[in-house]
């Protein structure tokens, strides 16, 4: 989608006096979705599991992390995009299982870098190069996995095909652990690796049902 409906022009100006909420406040950019910007929550060094709180936009903590298995790469989600009918759609005809809903959030992204990232709550562009088609209950959560766009050694690659089976395999083993909890057994599975196609139409889903939930709030904004 080329045009930023959100932030165009009122969201601009609001940006210069306040910090810009990072899931409706930042434009997912021009290129989007061969080239996108994400916010990043989570850092590799993160003993903690960090995310957005989606009423204020300030990072929080959700949780101290179970287990001593940490996330492989930066970790946050794209703005201006949510998981809702037409991402469940979607899921439901790559997985082909029925009264799959989306998880009312925006869609989760991993970012591979060479580069030491010490801390998170920063936008980075990033390329998109396929992901993981995960299942937790009924709900769609997608993974998308990204490359620094520029990245020394990243960047090279353009399809999660291409990526060295070890690193796959840490994403995987992470996304199938992390939202273990003491008492609470979750149903959570991985049906697909996805490749750079299929990335890409989850994305440009996610933004439209972005717009059908949220169109009346950049209709709020031109009226400030």
């Amino acid at each position: 989608m080329a045009m930023n409906k959100i932030m165009d022009p009122i969201g601009k100006l609001m940006g210069l006096r306040y910090k810009s909420h990072p899931w409706h406040g930042v434009y997912i950019g021009q290129e989007a979705p061969k080239i996108i910007t994400c916010y990043v929550e989570m850092v590799p060094t993160d003993t903690v599991k960090y995310e957005v709180d989606k009423e204020s936009g300030y990072l929080i903590i959700d949780r101290p992390q179970k287990y001593s298995n940490v996330i492989p790469a930066l970790y946050g989600f794209i703005p201006q995009t949510y998981s809702d009918e037409s991402v469940a759609k979607y899921c439901m005809e790559k997985s082909k299982k029925k009264d799959i809903e989306g998880d009312h959030d925006p869609i989760d992204v991993c970012i591979l870098t060479e580069k030491v990232i010490s801390h998170g709550d920063i936008l980075v562009k990033a390329k998109p190069i396929g992901g993981f088609r995960m299942i937790d209950g009924n709900e769609s959560d997608d993974k998308i996995v990204a490359v620094l766009n520029n990245d020394a050694l990243y960047a090279q690659y353009e399809d999660i095909s291409e990526i060295p089976e070890l690193v796959t395999n840490r994403l995987k083993h992470y996304f199938l652990t992390y939202k273990d909890l003491p008492g609470n057994k979750r149903d959570v599975e991985i049906t697909h690796i996805f490749g750079k196609e299929e990335a890409h139409e989850i994305i440009n889903r996610a933004q439209e049902d972005y717009q059908a939930k949220f169109d009346r709030l950049g209709s709020l904004l031109s009226n400030v």
